[in-house]
């Protein structure tokens, strides 16, 4: 386990970690992290990451908890848009739960500013206002801390967690938003979802039967399990093409968050950035 001494802030950092390398050359080398004094409870090769995240709840005081994932980089004005687009919720809804700048909406489409290495591309759709959300992608979750809420101990692994706390925000009345607080996704290139992945699938399933259908940012979550197994032919028969799109991840973070024009100005970049949907 590793941290920083835990003070009084309005925003603490609480990460799972498996790949210490990974870590430091993404989301420690972000100006909000590396040039703050924000607190930051990172915690190494545990067996799932809502354990992670419920134990940095206890672990942390700040108002504000940002639970990202390790191969996230926060460009450097991250901690003033997210300060900004909680003012936002905070004037449409005081009893706001969660935000991220990723998911999907309410009315079934993606949201969000996030540049994905596996897709070599910025994803998601532009949006002016926050958006309801009824999932997240799990690479960036901001939680109110007074709201009471806390993840799924017996969500296993790490997957799906993030459509799991929106809908628990949902079924109490409380609020989640996608919001406008773009990051760079250094993530590796998934040909594949993994026998966990479909554990995670399973779980939520029961979970959430009686409010079935749930879109996720890859695929419905079905009554009988169709929206995996259809995933699972699509992303098979679209596996050459999809690798072709990955672009390198040993790339450091920040040429990456210049070429989408959330960086600061002396770094350099060359070449443009490609802008697409969802796939």
């Amino acid at each position: 386990m590793l941290s920083k001494a835990f003070k009084e802030n309005r925003i603490c950092l609480v990460v799972a970690c498996n790949d210490k390398g990974l870590l430091e050359r993404n989301l420690l080398a972000s100006d909000m992290v590396r040039r703050s004094d924000i607190d930051t409870y990172i915690e190494h090769d545990a067996g799932s990451a809502s354990a992670v995240y419920n134990r940095g709840i206890v672990a942390t005081k700040a108002p504000i908890i940002v639970f990202a994932h390790q191969d996230v980089y926060f460009p450097p004005a991250w901690r003033e848009m997210l300060t900004a687009e909680i003012a936002r919720v905070e004037g449409i809804d005081p009893d706001w739960a969660v935000l991220a700048p990723f998911g999907v909406s309410t009315n079934g489409h993606h949201a969000g500013h996030v540049w994905s290495t596996s897709l070599g591309a910025i994803i998601g759709r532009g949006f002016s206002d926050p958006e309801p959300a009824q999932s997240f992608d799990e690479l960036v979750i901001v939680m109110r801390r007074d709201c009471g809420l806390s993840f799924d101990d017996a969500m296993p692994r790490f997957h799906l967690y993030g459509t799991d706390i929106v809908q628990q925000a949902r079924d109490k009345q409380l609020g989640a938003y996608i919001v406008n607080m773009p990051v760079v996704h250094n993530d590796r290139f998934h040909g594949r979802l993994g026998a966990d992945f479909g554990e995670a699938y399973k779980f939520l399933r029961r979970k959430w039967r009686s409010v079935l259908p749930i879109r996720t940012p890859i695929l419905w979550v079905t009554k009988f399990g169709f929206g995996l197994k259809i995933y699972r032919l699509r992303a098979w028969r679209s596996l050459a093409r999809r690798r072709s799109l990955a672009a390198d991840r040993n790339v450091d973070p920040r040429k990456y968050s210049a070429q989408c024009g959330w960086e600061n100005p002396e770094i350099r970049v060359d070449g443009p950035v490609k802008l697409s949907s969802v796939v």
